[in-house]
């Protein structure tokens, strides 16, 4: 008799599906599926695994009576979703940026020129400390702002050129310790302290510096760039994943991807500019 009050259930609920309701179906198993891509190879995808165990246990407690356990998972899931959030925020704060980076509109004046000109001196000065064995780690923002990590190195704001930064990671120099953040196109502080990457299972031969370019990558939508002191091996970071081995021309085509002119951008900037003066001459 259980069953078939499951069965007619069931029936009842598929003569009064909507289209709505098909919508509303697709847009949390999106939610869903998008949450679990953000978080896989993160510590945050365990936990996410063992509230799908405990949801799944709610649910068959839910429908066979089980009333106490039921109760003690109802109060489990409303007590890991505050964990998640409590614990987890730095992952759930990229999510978010990454989200929001595709409603950004990119303002800058860069020119084609100076983009060419940052990519021929930040790729040139990076080979040159590949070949000298000099450890290095430059930190590109992008939408996430990273001011929080000011506090801890050496404002500069200079044009990026390849003798400064050769200067600054020159061992034994005041500066040759630590992260340069470029933002905008210019050198905006060196010697950082960045957040270290705390997954366990990390290669036991990757150092300090990238550990930093994990960790800072981990928590903002920031492309990392090291040199390893060791090696010379050039790599970089992004989303908590870490690519090693760029040669020269996959160095170059990332910069020119990271420095790249927002002409479109430029020309949405210079149309509303447009518009809005246009509309103060109707006015007068």
């Amino acid at each position: 008799m259980h069953f078939n009050d499951i069965i007619n259930a069931i029936g009842n609920g598929f003569a009064q599906f909507r289209f709505q309701d098909l919508l509303d179906i697709l847009i949390i198993a999106f939610l869903i599926y998008k949450i679990i891509d953000v978080s896989i190879n993160t510590r945050a995808y365990q936990l996410l695994k063992g509230l799908g165990a405990l949801l799944i246990i709610m649910l068959l407690s839910t429908l066979f009576n089980m009333y106490t356990v039921s109760y003690l998972m109802n109060n489990l899931l409303v007590s890991g979703i505050v964990i998640v959030f409590v614990l987890f925020q730095p992952e759930l704060r990229r999510g978010l940026a990454h989200i929001g980076g595709r409603f950004n509109f990119n303002l800058s004046d860069r020119s084609k020129q100076d983009s060419d000109a940052i990519v021929k001196e930040l790729s040139s000065s990076l080979i040159r400390l590949s070949k000298r064995k000099v450890g290095a780690l430059i930190v590109v923002e992008r939408n996430v702002k990273l001011d929080e990590f000011f506090a801890t190195g050496t404002y500069v704001d200079a044009s990026i050129s390849g003798a400064l930064v050769e200067n600054i990671f020159e061992p034994n120099t005041p500066l040759h310790d630590g992260a340069v953040i470029i933002r905008d196109g210019r050198i905006h502080y060196a010697a950082c302290v960045l957040p270290l990457f705390s997954d366990p299972n990390i290669s036991r031969e990757l150092g300090t510096r990238h550990r930093a370019a994990l960790g800072i990558s981990a928590v903002s939508d920031c492309i990392t760039l090291v040199v390893s002191e060791e090696t010379g091996v050039i790599s970089y970071a992004d989303n908590g994943k870490l690519i090693r081995y760029l040669d020269k021309a996959a160095l170059i085509e990332l910069l020119e991807k990271l420095f790249a002119a927002p002409e479109t951008s430029k020309s949405f900037a210079e149309w509303t500019k447009r518009i809005f003066k246009n509309g103060k001459k109707k006015q007068s």
